[in-house]
Formats: C-alpha cells, sequence, structure tokens
C-alpha cells in the first residue's frame, strides 16, 4: 500500500489549488503543502534520519507539524508528538525512551526539551521557511522511500494504569484505517472544512478529523492553541462544517458572551468525545441547530473506534454510537463471554485500525489483547439497537479537559512529599472540566496535612498542570482489601455522598 504521504501527493497532482491548512490568516494549497512536504523530507535526510529512526516534535497546532508526519511518512521514519504541557521530568522519560535522532521544535519549546534532553539535536521550525527552502531533485530522490503498510510512522506517548508511560506505535495502515473510519462516520469529502482547537499531540485532535480531512482533499482550519472567543471568530470567518471538541472545549463555547450571536448555521455537525459528554452540553448546542456526534476509543485504537453519527446524536444522548466502518466490537463478561443487550461487560475491539504495539514493551502488548481482541478496560452496556453506553472504566483514569490523568503518576509523585505517608487520587465529576483529581490523604498523628496549593507548587516540576490535584480531601482510613489495595470505587462512593 502506498505511504500516508502519497495522500498529499494525489491532491496536489488532482486539487493542487485547493486550500489544504489554514493557520492565522496562511493558507497553502495541496501543491504547496506537498512542497513543504518534500522539503522536510530532504530535511530530515540530511539530519541523518533514515527508516525506523524517531523524529521528536514540540509545539502548539502548527502546520509543521502535519508536514513533519507526512515527511516521516516518506523517509520511513517515526513522528513523535510530545504533549507540550509535560513537565520537563515528564519529557525527558519519554526522549529517553524513544531516543529520537532529533526534535523540531516551535513556539519556544526548543528550551524545555533542552532541559530535558541537553545532548539532543534540535531544529527550530520557526527560523526555517520550509516554503523557501529550495529541494534538488538528488535530495527529493534520497527522501523517497518505499514504504510499506506495516512500517511504523507515528508513536504516540500514553501513560499506563501503573504509572508509566507507553509509546502507542501506530503504522501507515492502522493511520490508513482509522483516517477510513473517520470519513465514513462524518461524510467527509473535499468541500469540507474542518476546525481543529484540539492539540494534535493527541491522537482525537490528529485523526478524528484533521488527517480524514487532508485524506479527502478537504481544508482543515487550525487553531494554534484553544480561545473560545477566537475560536467563534474563526467560526465566523472560515464558516467550518464540522469541528471537534472534548466537553470542557463545549463548556468554555457555552460560557463565552459571543456564544449566542455567534452564527453556527455552517457546522453541519460537531463532533464530540474524551469522556461521557454531559446531557447538558450536548443540548446547548442542539437548542443552536448544531447536531453533536461523539467519538469512542483510546490512543490504541487510533483512536475512532465507536461512532455516533450526528443524525443518531439528538436521539441517542449518552450512547457513544456504534462500531466504526472498520472496527469490530463486542462486550463480554469476566469469562470473555459476550454479554445480553442491557448487560453490562468490558468492551473488546478488533480491526486494522489498532496499533501495532507499545514501544519497546513486547509483554504489555502481549497483555493488551485477548485472541485477537484489543482489552478497552472500559465498561459498557449495549442497547437492543446495538448503541454502546459507557458504564465505568475498569482501570483508574480519569478524563480532565480532554487529558488523560492516571492516578498512579500522581500518587508516585505526591508519595515524595514529606508529610505524605498513604495517599490515593481519584477522580471526581466536574462541570467545568468533566472530571478533577482529588487527592485523599490518611491524616497522620502530629503532621500538618499539606493544602491543594503546597501539593500543586510540589508538583510543579513533577507533573503537568492538569495532572495536579485540585483538592485535598483527609480520611481517618483509606478504604482496602484484604490485600492492602485501596478501594478506589468505595472511596469514590464515600466522597460523592458527602
Amino acid at each position: 500500500m502506498a505511504g500516508i504521504d502519497r495522500w498529499i501527493a494525489h491532491w496536489a497532482d488532482h486539487r493542487p489549488e485547493h486550500r489544504a491548512l489554514v493557520l492565522e490568516g496562511v493558507a497553502i494549497g495541496y501543491a504547496e503543502l506537498d512542497r513543504r512536504l518534500q522539503a522536510m523530507a530532504a530535511l530530515l535526510v540530511e539530519r541523518a534520519v533514515g527508516p525506523g529512526d524517531r523524529v521528536a516534535f514540540c509545539g502548539l497546532n502548527r502546520i509543521e507539524q502535519l508536514v513533519a508526519l507526512f515527511a516521516c511518512g516518506r523517509t520511513g521514519a517515526i513522528l513523535v508528538p510530545l504533549n507540550n504541557r509535560l513537565s520537563v521530568a515528564e519529557h525527558r522519560y519519554q526522549l529517553h525512551d524513544a531516543a529520537p535522532v532529533v526534535a523540531l521544535v516551535t513556539d519556544g519549546f526548543g528550551s524545555a526539551l533542552e532541559r530535558a534532553a541537553p545532548s539532543l539535536p534540535t531544529v527550530d521550525l520557526d527560523s526555517v521557511d520550509l516554503s523557501q527552502r529550495p529541494v534538488a531533485p538528488a535530495e527529493a530522490d534520497a527522501a523517497d522511500r518505499v514504504v510499506q503498510g506495516d512500517d511504523p510512522v507515528l508513536m504516540v506517548y500514553t501513560s499506563g494504569t501503573t504509572g508509566r508511560p507507553r509509546g502507542v506505535v501506530h503504522t501507515h495502515r492502522s493511520l490508513l484505517h482509522t483516517v477510513l473510519n473517520g470519513v465514513a462516520h462524518q461524510d467527509l469529502t473535499a468541500v469540507d472544512r474542518v476546525l481543529t482547537v484540539l492539540p494534535l499531540f493527541h491522537v482525537g485532535g490528529l485523526n478524528i478529523q484533521t488527517l480524514p480531512a487532508l485524506y479527502v482533499g478537504a481544508t482543515a482550519v487550525l487553531q494554534r492553541r484553544f480561545d473560545p472567543g477566537r475560536y467563534l471568530a474563526l467560526v465566523a470567518e472560515h464558516r467550518p462544517t464540522q469541528s471537534l471538541v472534548v466537553p470542557a472545549v463545549m463548556d468554555a463555547l457555552l460560557r463565552h458572551p459571543d456564544f449566542d450571536a455567534t452564527d453556527l448555521s455552517s457546522l453541519r455537525g460537531l463532533n464530540s468525545g474524551s469522556s461521557v459528554v454531559p446531557e447538558h452540553l450536548i443540548r446547548g448546542f442542539l437548542d443552536r441547530g448544531v447536531p453533536v456526534g461523539q467519538v469512542y476509543g483510546a490512543t490504541e485504537t487510533g483512536p475512532t473506534a465507536v461512532v455516533l453519527r450526528y443524525d443518531d446524536g439528538a436521539e441517542r444522548i449518552g450512547s457513544c454510537g456504534k462500531a466504526a466502518l472498520h472496527t469490530e466490537l463486542r462486550i463480554v463478561d469476566d469469562q470473555g463471554r459476550d454479554v445480553a443487550p442491557g448487560t453490562a461487560g468490558e468492551i473488546l475491539v478488533r480491526g486494522p485500525n489498532l496499533f501495532d504495539h507499545y514501544w519497546n514493551q513486547p509483554e504489555a502488548t502481549a497483555a493488551a489483547f485477548v485472541d485477537g481482541w484489543y482489552r478497552t478496560g472500559d465498561v459498557a452496556r449495549a442497547d437492543d439497537d446495538g448503541f454502546v453506553f459507557i458504564e465505568d472504566r475498569l482501570g483508574d483514569v480519569l478524563i480532565s479537559g480532554g487529558e488523560n490523568v492516571y492516578p498512579a503518576e500522581v500518587e508516585n509523585a505526591l508519595a515524595e512529599h514529606p508529610a505524605i505517608d498513604q495517599v490515593a487520587v481519584i477522580g471526581l465529576p466536574d462541570e467545568r472540566w468533566g472530571e478533577i483529581p482529588v487527592a485523599v490523604i490518611e491524616s497522620q498523628q502530629g503532621r500538618p496535612t499539606p493544602s491543594v496549593d503546597e501539593l500543586r507548587s510540589w508538583c510543579t516540576d513533577r507533573l503537568a498542570r492538569y495532572k495536579q490535584p485540585r483538592q485535598v480531601v483527609v480520611v481517618d482510613e483509606l478504604p482496602r482489601t484484604a490485600l492492602g489495595k485501596v478501594r478506589k470505587q468505595a472511596l469514590r462512593d464515600r466522597l460523592r455522598e458527602r
């Protein structure tokens, strides 16, 4: 099969002047996007990047990140987009694990990576004008590799419930099929204009709408960093047909004073996901005549695995939909047997959109599958019509503002605090963020309980801000099993009753 870079080459040949990407008043067509792709691929070859090598990227939503992904596809390299919100220590671990040959940076993030990995060569793309960089025929030939469908092209880090980050490796084939899932789910065509505001370092922001739009020859309007007022201004200016949001973004838009006055009639659909979307947020957009769909999945699934179409959204509030076009789905009990409609069980998925492996973690890769089915760790039920409703998570992961927060990672950081002996981190519902991390601490005689501000300050150099606790609760004793494991569901139930 052809590599993902061929999508751009195709439209450069068939629709060269059609807008591909727009960012802050700068618009480039498909021919120009392909030319920049060639220039980026030549730049990587100059930096001795070869097939299988990792190329890190750290920056805000930029045209350059998409160019870098397609250039990695052309050269056989693997792009590793880094979450720009992480701490230096978190970046240090991921860079050590991925061992990239070079890091591409924008928006001033070079200094952060230099502190994390002082010996890693970096290229500041803000000082490189790809539109003016000539590409000699010899350079183009050297950068153009024949890739196979199973060749890796993208590695995105996601933390496991143990707190150890995992590099989720996607191939050209898995990216193609998650993109095809997105195209079918959203009925995307070349006349669409999608407004991308979610971070492109996540598979959601990258793969649910942005890459599918480029696959069909449509236009993607990028917002460098989400701002609700600017988002509404972009809607008025560019008249997008679709956009992708998370509950925190929906809430910010609904609260903005310009929301009611903004003409939303161009939007034939708003997609949502990352966590269960509260009904009042959905109805806020339905009241403005904007259909709301949903996507369910994980970094490992691309993420588009279960989808709720726009035309089903109003009648199926609370559901994340049905299996996507290229994905199979089962809901099973703890013995692996399919459950009846209305019965809760674990979601298993299978399909060519699934990741290939966890980087350098073969045991974790094997444990993620059962008989070829990926274990999501999420509990759901399906109604008689096959629509899936998420009930809970088998794991402890909480989602705050669209970002995954893994309690074990936060607990490890808090356990180093001199005033903390026993701590558990759970997620509690929050109207703005969906969920927030809450640190539950066992009281210690003769030892003052640290405040939430003190703990957040303690975590400054250890954890990204969104992972830091937003509340501190003191209990006499954490509820535990006979083996000493904290019973987190019991803890959640107790705190929600307060």
